[in-house]
């Protein structure tokens, strides 16, 4: 058995041979004969190296596809090709990490280059990672998210949203991520708990003081109004005046609103050009003038402040306030503001002009398209619908970064007119392509932005299908994904096929969990994470496989190493009980003797229901239960006692009775082994190749037939467990007594027992090593 460093002899073989033989190589001449079960499965975002939650989720998809492989054998199909999610700004804050360089100081163009010079560099050892791990993409079936094909197809989509109406550009206050120098969607938020100061500052009202809390004193230059409650009898005799601004010393008006809460702070709201969303709500319901303030850098545009980032303006002028006695009170509080996902950064809100595709007025026919889908498992689906519920934008899909898919768009700023390209000069690039305004005849101005990295990404059905001319079906069979997107990628996704031709993308959506450290998702960020090139080194792909089919549909599940190591154990135990078996296969003629013991029936009876269990739990993708009955029968059933009920027969019998065991060996080995080999693919394959393909003739164990019901198998279940039972029993009266497994026994059992069990006995007295079995109460006698 691999000892320390022989499975990674294992491994390479067989990845070898793989390869070599294109044992998942997609047949598209079949197209349209046989059965396509197709996934959409998730691009991963290029960057570096593989991380752990990468070798957990794919290899629960992986699962699932090499177990469809086998179970549609000669009738159908796996359609699984393999993607990189390469544009977009995880890309582009890649390559100037890794090159040291900012996008900005570049042309589009000059790095672009760069950037595609990155993925060139970068995507060899991507893709080795992933065969390093067993994962079965066809990789000759690839695409990426940046590449001509793609873009292509991104943009053709995008012009017909522009042709129906669904997608528009306007100017408006807009999520911005100063950082990153761009306009954000809704769903790239996160929720960030810290702590700030909660000022009260000396606002006036006719030279006396109106007091009003803010956690951004940096926005009182940017102060439009204030907003008191008509309800709140404290203020509403100052609705129609004027307040003074503290430190700035200009008045805004005093508007009666009821988003002011006479419970929140001083009950008297700051209306500033933007601190939030309410902000600009506020601004465009009263028809108010915005002033902002900040730039798209995150830095300070006004007064002594101009050039401050955000947080060294909040500073300084909370020192001018105090310096002036215009702070009554400051307190610390704890509360949640939006970052960026992608670094982390505070969100702003500024008015830029950006591209949006329509979505607020679909939520309900989007909830619709949701359940349309069944979601594995069920109660992820209300995730969804919460999300779409509790949209508050259209989504923007513009961003003012380099490395994307430009928009394929052109404006007259003489008339407006709106200038697209054909379909025949897609994909094109505005900044690199003159156009013509047809209505005025002047040169129309390109677009200088691309499109989200989702807008592209949301498409991965169209793009996959156009690997194989569009031949492959919308919608797929399975989108297999982790639970922190189904905010973006399920839900784009099932937005842009309801855009695209009002049809759901995929039948199936089965949601994977995290990784976690104590109950924490890891994260390199938080120095919580480990590397899984560390932990195939160590405990080899089929370990860290079987660690991640432990973990249940839609949960997260603890990294612990000690279940790595329960994994070595299991593959260790498999070898060896092969290794036992063909021992004792020497004489046999691989075939089913005319007369088969009655116990051997009865245990593939059990094995049938097994195969029916894990079959129906892989059909319905949980593989978690699916690798837990598999690796249970095969411990506690198969080794623990079938092996040791048959040993004597197999050592000591001739005729129908050792051929009976050696057949039975033989055939629920094989089945135990096909059941085992969608989590564990490296050492399924080594005992197959090493054992039964001489027999079997098919080149692979993966391309082999699933098993089904063994004709041999008889039902009872009652008998089965009652045998089981008596042999545990026997087995800790031994211990008790200190006593050899081996030691000799007279056994006693129930009349009603003995009786049950008339035709299983001679095995029973084998493996308790019973001299004698006799009718009394339920007792061990040691001779």
């Amino acid at each position: 058995m691999p000892e320390d460093n022989e499975f990674k002899e294992i491994e390479e073989k067989w990845k070898k041979f793989w390869k070599e033989e294109e044992l998942y190589k997609f047949d598209a001449s079949q197209i349209g004969k046989k059965e396509i079960f197709s996934i959409d499965t998730p691009p991963p975002y290029i960057s570096g190296q593989i991380h752990i939650g990468h070798a957990f989720s794919y290899s629960h998809q992986d699962f699932i596809v090499r177990f469809r492989r086998m179970f549609m054998k000669d009738k159908g199909l796996v359609f699984y090709p393999f993607g990189t999610d390469d544009n977009g700004l995880p890309t582009e804050r890649f390559v100037e990490k890794q090159r040291n360089i900012r996008s900005k100081d570049f042309t589009r163009q000059e790095f672009v280059e760069f950037c595609l010079q990155t993925i060139k560099e970068q995507i060899p050892e991507f893709r080795k990672d992933f065969e390093n791990l067993g994962i079965s993409f066809d990789y000759n079936l690839y695409y990426s998210t940046i590449d001509k094909k793609t873009q292509k197809v991104s943009q053709k989509f995008f012009i017909d949203l522009i042709k129906k109406g669904e997608a528009y550009k306007k100017a408006f206050p807009t999520l911005w991520c100063t950082h990153c120098q761009t306009a954000i969607a809704q769903a790239e938020l996160e929720d960030k708990e810290q702590q700030s100061l909660f000022s009260t500052l000396k606002f006036s009202v006719d030279g006396k003081e109106l007091l009003i809390a803010t956690t951004r004193p940096e926005l009182l230059p940017a102060c439009v109004a204030v907003f008191v409650n008509p309800e709140d009898k404290r203020y509403s005799h100052l609705i129609g005046k004027k307040a003074k601004v503290p430190l700035f010393d200009f008045e805004v008006p005093i508007i009666g609103d009821a988003s002011a809460d006479p419970e929140k702070g001083t009950g008297v709201l700051m209306v500033c050009s933007y601190g939030d969303k309410y902000d600009a709500d506020a601004i465009k319901r009263h028809n108010l003038t915005p002033k902002q303030i900040i730039e798209p850098d995150g830095k300070i545009n006004f007064g002594d402040y101009k050039g401050l980032s955000v947080k060294e303006a909040r500073k300084k002028i909370l020192e001018d306030l105090k310096e002036k006695g215009l702070i009554v009170e400051q307190k610390q509080i704890t509360h949640v503001v939006n970052v960026h996902d992608r670094c982390g950064t505070e969100i702003e809100f500024l008015t830029t002009e950006q591209w949006f595709i329509k979505i607020l007025d679909k939520k309900q026919e989007l909830i619709k398209q949701g359940k349309k889908i069944k979601w594995y498992p069920e109660f992820m689906f209300k995730r969804y619908e919460n999300w779409v519920k509790g949209l508050e934008w259209d989504w923007s899909v513009s961003r003012d970064r380099h490395f994307g898919v430009p928009i394929p768009v052109w404006g007259c700023k003489e008339c407006g007119e709106i200038i697209l390209p054909e379909e025949d000069e897609l994909p094109v690039d505005p900044l690199q392509t003159e156009k013509i305004c047809p209505k005025c005849g002047k040169p129309a101005e390109p677009e200088s932005r691309v499109l989200d990295t989702w807008a592209t990404s949301s498409l991965t059905p169209q793009i996959a299908a156009n690997l194989v001319d569009n031949k492959i079906d919308i919608p797929f069979s399975l989108r297999p994904q982790a639970h922190d997107i189904i905010r973006t990628w399920a839900f784009y996704t099932i937005l842009r096929s309801y855009l695209a031709k009002k049809e759901i993308p995929w039948k199936n959506i089965a949601i994977s969990g995290y990784v976690t450290a104590g109950g924490e998702k890891m994260s390199k960020s938080k120095g919580n994470s480990v590397d899984p090139r560390e932990v195939l080194a160590k405990f080899g792909a089929d370990a860290l496989r079987f660690w991640a089919a432990s973990a249940k549909l839609g949960n997260d599940v603890d990294y612990q190493e000690k279940d790595l190591v329960a994994a070595r154990k299991t593959i260790k135990k498999l070898m060896n009980a092969s290794r036992f078996v063909f021992m004792n296969l020497e004489d046999f003629d691989f075939k089913a003797p005319e007369n088969m013991e009655e116990k051997d029936k009865i245990f593939l009876g059990e094995l049938n229901k097994l195969i029916e269990r894990v079959t129906n739990y892989f059909l319905n993708f949980d593989y978690s239960k699916a690798k837990s009955e598999v690796e249970k029968f095969f411990w506690h059933i198969f080794a623990d006692n079938y092996l040791e009920i048959v040993k004597k027969r197999i050592y000591n019998e001739k005729g129908d009775k050792k051929s009976s065991a050696q057949y039975t060996l033989y055939v629920s080995l094989l089945a135990i082994l096909k059941m085992f080999a969608p989590i564990m693919p490296f050492i399924t394959e080594e005992i197959y190749q090493t054992y039964f393909r001489e027999h079997e003739k098919e080149k692979s164990i993966h391309t082999s037939k699933w098993p089904e019901k063994i004709k041999e198998g008889k039902e009872n279940t009652e008998v089965f467990e009652l045998v089981l039972d008596i042999i545990s029993k026997v087995r800790q009266e031994k211990s008790k007594a200190q006593k050899s497994m081996k030691a000799e026994i007279i056994l006693s059992l129930e009349k009603e027992v003995i009786e049950k069990l008339e035709k299983v006995l001679e095995d029973l007295k084998a493996v308790t090593n019973a001299k004698e079995i006799k009718e009394g109460e339920f007792s061990v006698e040691f001779v």
